[in-house]
């Protein structure tokens, strides 16, 4: 199952790494980390476009023991990963996802 369909119960796009890109707000008001999935204004956008990123990414794509969340432009990754390879690249795929100003990792076990 993908990111996007556990974490939010949203299907897979055709192009995830378009997705996780997100097309800007409709209204230039709304701060980068609400941006959702296709420019609207969503509470969850960061996570959404952070999740849908993983999707991108063959090498992230079936790890499924960890979650996405997000406190303002702070990405949050609760759980756990089999390796530190692969907690280093979610951090990368994650900081470079718009509107992502960190990544907290904190919450998560290797192992």
């Amino acid at each position: 199952m993908s990111w996007l369909g556990r974490l939010f119960g949203l299907e897979k796009p055709e192009d995830a790494a378009k997705t996780a890109a997100a097309a800007p707000a409709a209204d230039a008001s709304v701060p980068a980390e609400r941006v959702g999935l296709h420019g609207e204004f969503d509470q969850s956008g960061l996570a959404k476009r952070v999740a849908a990123a993983f999707d991108a990414d063959a090498e992230l794509d079936d790890v499924n023991s960890l979650y996405i969340a997000q406190t303002g432009s702070t990405v949050v990754l609760k759980g756990s990963v089999p390796s530190q390879h692969i907690l280093d690249k979610m951090v990368t795929v994650a900081k470079a996802v718009h509107g992502a100003a960190s990544v907290e990792t904190n919450q998560v076990t290797v192992g």
